[in-house]
């Protein structure tokens, strides 16, 4: 059973930035692609970023040039570095192993004054 466990989220003002984690308990991290994903309230899950195996990154184009997703295979750990932070980015992020698909509980952002 592959575990990921989010954690960082939080409530930052507009323009501010935050750095989310997840840790997964997967013996092939390194060989694995990951992602984030975000739902906002009445709204479907949507793909935030995602990372290879070798480090390529895609982006929504909702986030480019925003956010930026690592990744320590040493520490079997993806980040999701957000920065300009907007009230539209309020949402539950999750974290999602892309070999069998497993999902992260979620952590919550509210981008507020």
């Amino acid at each position: 059973q592959v575990q990921l466990v989010e954690s960082g989220g939080g409530l930052v003002q507009p323009g501010g930035s935050l750095r989310l984690s997840c840790a997964a308990s997967l013996n092939i991290f390194s060989r694995t692609s990951m992602a984030w994903y975000r739902q906002a309230p009445g709204k479907q899950r949507e793909l935030v970023a995602e990372i290879s195996d070798v480090g390529t990154t895609i982006y929504s184009d909702l986030v480019k040039g925003r956010f930026i997703i690592s990744r320590d295979n040493a520490k079997n750990t993806v980040y999701l570095q957000m920065n300009s932070l907007k009230a539209e980015d309020t949402a539950v992020y999750y974290c999602r192993e892309l070999l069998y698909g497993n999902w992260g509980q979620g952590t919550q952002v509210t981008v507020s004054s």
